[in-house]
């Protein structure tokens, strides 16, 4: 491994980059506790808020305190990001590796940088709810689909990008079926009741979110098809399309406490974190 890869190792082992980093996981969890209990809300009728990652600051930030919690997160997601981008130099010498070594490096690297943008993106979100600038997520996806469908073979992109997300939700179905996510987390330190907890949460948690990602992926591809960027409208149209189907209360809240438990699986790994 060179020079950079060394000093990549080296910030990523940080104690204090760890210590903000659980943080991150944290905030992490708290964001989809919020989005649950706000798809539970949209499922009884009992709030009007979005259910959906700006949903969950705004609401975040009209509690006491709130600003300052929102600062807390943007800190720890942000560190959550760097600690990824660690991930990507320490195994970017694998890339000059061939067979399974290098696809073992690709793999990571590729997750590495996805979870990375979603850590920013979280961020800057909580950024800008904390300084008073936040809006709808929905609203700022449907304009940045509109505004690709102007780009020379905007509408095949805009369709590329809903199956990515389609394969993300699919594969968090996977992961939880299969139980691979135990490999996320290091439970050397757990207790057996801890290590079955973590495991219960992971396996509800997976699929939720990951039916969670294909609703909002094929709300994306049809936008696509339909050429109009107002079906584009995210997680919290996805929420809203779950709800009207049939037996749509009953599914939503399923949902709802699947995501739930992803939020909770978090705080597990704040409490027993292993990078990859």
């Amino acid at each position: 491994m060179g020079t950079s890869g060394n000093t990549a190792a080296r910030a990523g082992d940080s104690p204090a980059l760890e210590r903000l980093a659980r943080v991150g996981l944290i905030a992490y969890g708290i964001v989809h506790l919020l989005i649950a209990w706000l798809s539970l809300q949209l499922a009884w009728g009992g709030g009007g808020g979005s259910a959906d990652q700006s949903g969950a600051m705004a609401t975040l930030a009209e509690e006491p305190l709130g600003k300052a919690l929102l600062w807390v997160l943007v800190v720890g997601l942000v560190a959550l990001a760097v600690w990824q981008l660690a991930e990507v130099l320490r195994h970017r010498a694998g890339l000059q590796a061939s067979g399974d070594a290098r696809k073992d490096a690709v793999e990571k690297i590729v997750k590495a940088v996805a979870k990375t943008v979603v850590y920013l993106f979280l961020a800057v979100t909580a950024l800008r709810f904390a300084t008073g600038g936040g809006s709808s997520s929905s609203g700022q996806q449907q304009s940045t689909v509109a505004g690709v469908f102007g780009w020379p073979g905007g509408r095949f992109l805009v369709g590329l990008a809903a199956l990515v997300v389609i394969g993300v939700g699919v594969h968090h179905v996977r992961k939880g079926l299969t139980g691979h996510f135990m490999k996320e987390i290091d439970t050397a330190q757990a207790t057996s009741g801890q290590r079955r907890a973590i495991e219960r949460l992971g396996q509800v948690g997976y699929p939720a979110k990951g039916v969670a990602l294909a609703l909002v992926g094929g709300l994306l591809g049809w936008a696509a098809i339909t050429f109009d960027p107002a079906k584009a409208s995210g997680l919290d149209g996805a929420m809203r399309t779950l709800l009207d189907a049939p037996f749509g209360k009953v599914l939503l809240t399923v949902v709802a406490l699947g995501i739930a438990a992803f939020g909770a699986f978090c705080f597990a790994r704040a409490r027993f974190p292993q990078r990859t």
